[in-house]
């Protein structure tokens, strides 16, 4: 019954707190809407979630989102350098990202996360799920964006999602 009424114990706080911070506001009508919709969101696309999340380290997963934040900042000012810096200096590329990933939830994870960093994107996964190719703003090194993504990105995300 708990399952049912709270599915997603860990969402409907983080829904909250992205609705308050999406209206820009805490009076109390706000506060309960997000609480609402932070409930009502879990509940309703219940049926749409392939399988029951289980954070194995969350102390891993904090860090993990400090990490993604500060990539998010920092990748924010070089792009805004490498843009004002003009064409000279981007060399766009695509690269395979091969996965270690094999849920549906850890590669939609890495991929969104390749995607909120900015300079970078998911642009397709491969059909057997074994690679993402990556867009990215500046390659100068293939090899180095790969292993920084699997690094960064990749392994907290399997070691919070998909432990052996």
């Amino acid at each position: 019954m708990k399952l049912r009424l709270l599915p997603h114990p860990i969402l409907t706080p983080v829904l909250t707190l992205i609705w308050l911070l999406l209206v820009n506001s805490l009076s109390p009508g706000q506060i309960l809407l997000g609480l609402l919709l932070g409930w009502a969101i879990p509940v309703f696309t219940l049926r749409f979630w392939p399988e029951r999340v289980r954070i194995h380290k969350p102390l891993t997963l904090m860090r993990f989102f400090a990490l993604v934040m500060y990539d998010i900042l920092i990748a924010n000012l070089t792009v805004a350098a490498l843009i004002l810096g003009g064409p000279k200096h981007v060399k766009p590329a695509f690269v395979r990202v091969p996965l270690a990933l094999r849920t549906d939830l850890g590669i939609s994870l890495l991929a969104n996360t390749v995607s909120l960093t900015p300079g970078t994107v998911s642009a397709w996964l491969s059909p057997d799920r074994s690679h993402l190719v990556v867009h990215g703003l500046k390659v100068g090194d293939p090899d180095a964006l790969i292993a920084e993504i699997k690094r960064r990105y990749e392994a907290p995300i399997k070691e919070v999602f998909e432990p052996c």
